[in-house]
């Protein structure tokens, strides 16, 4: 297993080794003590949630403001994602940028999101699934999203043919988050 740093602070990539044979593949994707020992945090799940997109699906940009802190480690069971982490806390020297990071069970590659960064991904492939391990429960009152499609955040998402969902399609821009005061501190 590797754990890279990645140009936003709080974001890990890690690199599981991928073991492939004529039954088809094995591979790891979570380990307490080696992800304490490299990022310090002592990442102890509280819920797993899993999701299936379409071909073309975004989703997010979402985030956590509950009290419980809530680190994500993300990974793509099926299919292909892009995977993306959004810097959204206002005093960041990283504020408003983006990372991405390609998903898929072949190239045993996982994502650790610190509290108070955005996550968002898009399917590359019909029937992408994804898997996340949370540090909290989900919280629907403290629970927000950012427009995956704000201009001054400028993500692509290399495909012109999105689906995404009213919710978060309606939901305000990194500025006007700001401006309400609903990013992390």
């Amino acid at each position: 297993m590797e754990i890279e740093r990645s140009e936003i602070s709080g974001a890990w990539v890690i690199k599981f080794p991928v073991f492939a044979d004529d039954r088809g593949i094995f591979r790891e994707w979570f380990k307490r003590d080696e992800i304490k020992s490299e990022t310090g945090i002592d990442f102890e799940v509280r819920q797993a949630n899993q999701s299936t997109s379409k071909l073309g699906v975004v989703r997010g940009i979402h985030y956590s403001l509950a009290d419980m802190p809530q680190h994500k480690l993300v990974t793509c069971t099926s299919g292909r994602v892009l995977d993306f982490v959004v810097d959204i806390r206002p005093n960041s020297k990283t504020f408003r940028k983006s990372m991405s990071v390609e998903l898929m069970p072949t190239n045993g590659t996982a994502v650790l999101i610190e509290h108070g960064l955005g996550h968002a991904f898009i399917s590359l492939e019909e029937g992408s699934t994804i898997s996340y391990l949370l540090t909290s429960n989900y919280a629907p009152n403290e629970e927000y999203a950012i427009n995956p499609l704000d201009k001054e955040l400028g993500i692509d998402w290399q495909n012109t043919n999105l689906t995404i969902s009213d919710k978060d399609k309606l939901a305000f821009s990194i500025g006007e988050m700001l401006q309400i005061g609903k990013l992390p501190k």
